[in-house]
């Protein structure tokens, strides 16, 4: 999936909250509940609830309907826009330029900072093309039977990240 970082200054600090609350969600349930993410975030029902709405018009939460309770789940943009905000929080990314290079695993974009120093953003996309068998081949899971491939992505970030 070709990120699209067009949208992210025009998201709001309690939008952004509630991309947070999916994500923290995430970790315990693959479908988050509306009443969750409120509770999270910190934000009334309605407040969250206008959040989630305007997170799933630009495709980075999609709203799944389950046999016991409807709720949402982070995309892949979703996440991007979390790494692309604390980069941006921690002024190592400005700008986000062009694609540069896609791979079976990863897709690289060039960024800038705010100085003008140009540098590589490397965008892992886990599980999209070779790795149908990451759960038995690295130990992300640890004790857990299974999780999200949003979770496992998160992990394999962190631990990409401690590789170099």
């Amino acid at each position: 999936m070709k990120l699209d970082a067009t949208d992210i200054r025009y998201l709001s600090n309690d939008t952004f909250r509630v991309l947070t609350a999916v994500e923290m969600g995430s970790k315990n349930h693959e479908i988050v509940p509306s009443s969750l993410i409120a509770s999270i975030s910190g934000l009334r029902a309605g407040g969250a609830n206008k959040c989630i709405g305007e997170l799933a018009k630009r495709g980075l939460v999609k709203k799944e309907c389950n046999s016991k309770y409807d709720g949402y789940r982070l995309t892949y943009g979703g996440y991007d826009y979390l790494a692309i905000r604390a980069f941006s929080k921690r002024d190592t990314v400005y700008s986000v330029g062009n694609q540069i290079g896609v791979g079976k695993e990863a897709d690289v974009y060039v960024v800038a900072t705010g100085d003008g120093t140009q540098r590589v953003l490397k965008i892992h996309c886990l599980g999209r093309v070779s790795f149908w068998a990451i759960k038995s081949k690295r130990d992300y899971l640890q004790k857990r039977k299974n999780a999200s491939w949003m979770y496992m992505e998160m992990i394999e970030q962190i631990e990409s990240r401690s590789d170099t």
